[in-house]
């Protein structure tokens, strides 16, 4: 398997990873505790924030161990698809986005400030990751990622700055899942894109 392929395979598998880690560890956090998508971080099923915080098993294994291993993938694939194009414009944040995600991992959310530096380290490299993409694939994708990005960003500079705007509507839950989950489907999207792309 030559380097781009198996770069695309670790994306895919990245982002596969990452979505179904998240609804598994969902799956398992048990009922009666008040986690809605509405109300609760995608982070409180690793940990809640303190003071206080709550663990819940097997959800928080589940999660962190996905967050780490997706990062790992993360950044093994920005290696392999770096010697390939060569764009530091794109390898950077993609590294820096596979960092955020082993940070995620390492410190749960009961671990301040890491968790919280980590996070945001995430979430905005992921976005201009999606973004910078564009410097490596050709349309319609790269539009698509483009597209993907930017929701995210926007959404993490409408929650930062002027949450009123949208936390009453879908919460600040669902707030942060619009800025994780466009994340997660241009990465597994990638990874499907450099899976296919003829090598020349």
């Amino acid at each position: 398997m030559n380097n781009l392929k198996l770069s695309g395979v670790l994306l895919f598998l990245a982002g596969s990873f990452a979505l179904m880690g998240i609804i598994t560890a969902e799956a398992f956090y048990p009922s009666g505790t008040g986690y809605t998508t509405f109300h609760s971080e995608i982070s409180d099923l690793g940990a809640t924030r303190p003071p206080n915080s709550i663990i819940y098993q097997p959800s928080s294994s589940i999660f962190n161990t996905t967050m780490l291993l997706s990062g790992l993938m993360t950044l093994t694939a920005t290696f392999y698809q770096h010697r390939y194009f060569k764009k530091r414009l794109f390898s950077i944040p993609l590294s820096l986005f596979g960092l955020g995600l082993v940070g995620i991992g390492i410190f749960s959310g009961d671990k301040t400030p890491y968790h919280g530096m980590f996070a945001m380290l995430t979430f905005l490299s992921g976005g201009l990751s999606a973004i910078a993409s564009s410097k490596i694939t050709s349309a319609p994708f790269k539009y698509i990622g483009i597209l993907l990005g930017s929701v995210a960003l926007l959404t993490w500079f409408i929650a930062m700055f002027v949450p009123t705007i949208i936390f009453p509507f879908i919460g600040i839950g669902g707030t942060e899942r619009w800025v994780v989950y466009p994340l997660v489907l241009w990465l597994t999207g990638l990874g499907g894109y450099l899976m296919d792309k003829t090598i020349i």
